[in-house]
């Protein structure tokens, strides 16, 4: 976890693999971060697993589920209970399940 970042209440970090926090990011409550799973096209269904890797400044807001392997960019926000799959590109915000581009994001000063 980066300097300032924050897992809120409840939230489930299921780090088989790695997950890391850039400094000043946010996970909102009742989130899930899962960085594994389980291979069904193989008989044994063995555990594959990969890291979520959360930006500096990145805000995962409530209710999101963050699936293995997943990068949210630098400055990236996460609508509430969306469902990641895909890397979010630095500086958009994003929602839906799957979550889709909603546009970028600017900051006012």
């Amino acid at each position: 976890m980066g300097d300032h970042s924050c897992l809120s209440h409840n939230v489930d970090c299921y780090c088989v693999a790695l997950v890391k926090l850039g400094a000043h990011s946010t996970v909102s409550q009742y989130s899930y971060l899962c960085t594994a799973s389980h291979d069904f096209e193989n008989a044994k269904m063995p555990l594959v697993t990969s890291p979520i890797i959360i930006g500096e400044g990145a805000w995962v807001t409530a209710d999101v589920f963050v699936g293995p392997g997943v990068t949210i960019g630098e400055g990236a926000v996460v609508g509430a209970r969306s469902s990641v799959f895909k890397d979010v590109a630095p500086w958009t915000v994003v929602a839906g399940n799957p979550a889709n581009l909603i546009k970028k994001r600017t900051i006012r000063s």
